[in-house]
């Protein structure tokens, strides 16, 4: 089986990264479109556009009702739901196989155990891989989060268990900061994701955020293509990432990788995905979570193997095979993705909207930039602040970091109003610590506390 259409549930950078695979492909696309979006690149870049509603993501991104009638009246026969919005809603890809449309992801059942991170902490424990100390599944109340707290040991972290993007996450360092930040997070993990169920583990201060990239087929294949380090992070979301990680003893690395297969077996898995652990300052490896989809940093991967990712998702949802083995994948150099987005750090990352009157994206050997903008468009204030990945490769990581801050350097973005990161990401990747591959998940907000009040618009 082959798709000759396929409709892109998405918006941005993204829908038009799908887009341009599915041209290579001789595949038809589809791009669906809030009013806000009418004039965007990824409209105009597909074969046929659908608009299905206002700006709001609830009434356009997420309205699923309007997304299957535009996939039903345009003929599309399958549906790349990108990352975020709907990408792991076990209910669309239900909808989508009941309206005889193929889901681009994983089985609906699968999505749903792995998307529910406490039961996919107990999975993954079941597969053998290690998880840290605390709740077995949801925690029902506040006494029995203190319970728990004082058998683990503090600190410990609470954790929206339907959560997702460094979202619904909040430590607390003893039992007199417990009972309110229990309260907190279920509160928060009921408004954002409808769903107030929360677990607990116990907290690691200093830690790397180690991921590994998954691919599966129907016939029971799973391979991994190595890992990203996604440590350089603020408040839990993702400013750097880059392959491999620095400074990870090869022993430790190919433990990532068969707890990551072993995992994703253990569950029936298929398609794209991500096994997320957390790397200790001795070598010690847990779990944290599953991403049942397609990453932001999935191009830092792409550098690094040569495999087109988005590809291999496709070619798995028509059915067909793998085409390679773990042992013909191959890693060469090392690759880092500087997210560019339109905040100002400067003003507490305050979105910083506006219409690009310069928008110069740098260029040169190994440089990537995927973004869903061009000079003369308007970034809208509806959506998520990120308007370009910007990723490089070179054959060392002390050449990959030199190529990224010359490429942010070239990197022009203006406009009344716009704000970027690009001036705090040169400053991060020139820290001696993140230069000698030292840094930790608390770096870049302890970078930022010491700064002060520096100002780090351009």
């Amino acid at each position: 089986m082959s798709f000759k259409r396929i409709l892109i549930a998405n918006r941005g950078e993204i829908a038009l990264r799908v887009a341009r695979t599915c041209r290579e492909m001789g595949i038809e696309t589809v791009a669906v479109h809030s009013t806000a979006d009418r004039d965007a690149r990824f409209v105009a870049y597909a074969d046929r556009a659908v608009h299905i509603g206002p700006a709001p993501a609830r009434r356009s991104y997420l309205s699923v009702p309007a997304i299957i009638e535009a996939a039903l009246q345009t003929g599309a026969e399958a549906i790349h739901p990108g990352y975020g919005f709907l990408s792991e809603d076990a209910d669309f890809a239900r909808i989508c196989a009941d309206s005889g449309i193929t889901f681009i992801g994983p089985r609906p059942e699968v999505m749903e155990c792995v998307g529910d991170k406490a039961r996919a902490r107990s999975l993954m424990a079941e597969a053998g891989l290690p998880v840290l100390p605390g709740s077995d599944g949801a925690v029902p109340s506040a006494a029995e989060a203190e319970r728990i707290g004082s058998e683990i040991g503090y600190p410990v972290i609470v954790k929206a268990a339907a959560g997702g993007g460094g979202r619904g996450i909040e430590v607390a360092r003893d039992r007199a900061e417990l009972r309110d930040v229990y309260r907190r997070t279920t509160a928060l993990a009921r408004r954002m994701f409808g769903d107030g169920d929360v677990y607990i583990e116990r907290f690691v201060p200093v830690a790397r955020h180690v991921e590994v990239q998954l691919l599966g087929d129907s016939a029971g294949t799973v391979v991994h293509l190595g890992e990203r380090d996604c440590s350089l992070q603020r408040r839990n979301q993702k400013l750097v990432e880059e392959a491999p990680s620095p400074a990870l003893p090869e022993e430790v690395r190919g433990r990532l990788g068969e707890y990551a297969v072993a995992g994703a077996r253990h569950v029936g898995y298929t398609g794209a995905g991500t096994m997320e652990f957390l790397v200790g300052p001795a070598g010690e490896v847990t779990f944290m979570e599953i991403n049942a989809r397609i990453q932001v940093e999935h191009p830092v991967t792409e550098m690094l193997t040569g495999v087109d990712l988005v590809r291999e998702q496709i070619r798995v949802a028509a059915g067909e095979r793998l085409p390679f083995t773990q042992e013909q994948i191959r890693l060469t150099g090392a690759a880092i993705e500087c997210r560019v987005n339109a905040e100002d750090p400067g003003a507490g990352f305050r979105p910083a909207p506006g219409r690009l009157t310069v928008f110069r994206p740098p260029g040169g050997p190994g440089v990537r930039v995927d973004s869903g903008f061009a000079q003369g468009d308007t970034i809208p204030p509806d959506y998520d602040s990120m308007i370009a990945k910007l990723v490089v490769w070179a054959p060392t990581r002390e050449e990959a970091v030199a190529r990224a801050d010359r490429a942010l350097a070239e990197f022009a973005v203006e406009g009344p109003g716009v704000a970027t990161t690009i001036p705090l990401l040169r400053a991060l990747l020139a820290q001696p610590r993140f230069v000698a591959g030292e840094h930790s998940t608390g770096f870049v907000d302890a970078f930022m506390s010491e700064q002060g009040h520096i100002l780090w618009s351009a």
